[in-house]
């Protein structure tokens, strides 16, 4: 892929060429739904993608971890893009991201799934303390 863009359009080309690469692979031509996921995860990508670099970084995963509820220290948020870069990098870009989409489900697809599973109004367990239980309740 051919790709000639300016600084605000440069995710936006990069995860068409990516997309492309992937719809073009055999290797993931019998996923289900598959243009449709990767419409998905680029606009999942670039609300994480906080500076427009293409990249997403350390406080960018830690906004997503917010968002999804379950918040994430410095530390842990830098051994998760270990974790999807192989520590290549200290962003995860849209190559890697993908990948860790469609790929093997780890730790930070789980979380990310979650994710989507609230954005599309999926039933969640709920949240808080548990309900206040009185003496007949008890077995």
């Amino acid at each position: 892929c051919v790709c000639v863009c300016v600084c605000v359009c440069v995710c936006v080309c990069v995860c068409v060429c990516v997309s492309q690469e992937y719809m073009e692979d055999q290797k993931y031509r019998d996923e289900e739904d598959l243009p449709e996921k990767l419409e998905g995860f680029k606009n999942k990508y670039a609300e994480f993608d906080l500076n427009d670099q293409g990249e997403i970084d350390i406080m960018g995963l830690k906004q997503m971890m917010e968002k999804l509820g379950v918040p994430k220290t410095h530390l842990d948020v830098k051994k998760m893009i270990v974790e999807v870069t192989g520590g290549s990098s200290n962003t995860i870009n849209y190559r890697d991201f993908v990948r860790m989409m469609l790929g093997k489900r780890s730790a930070v697809l789980k979380l990310v799934l979650v994710f989507e599973d609230k954005a599309n109004g999926a039933a969640s367990t709920p949240g808080g303390p548990p309900p206040k239980r009185d003496i007949s309740s008890l077995p």
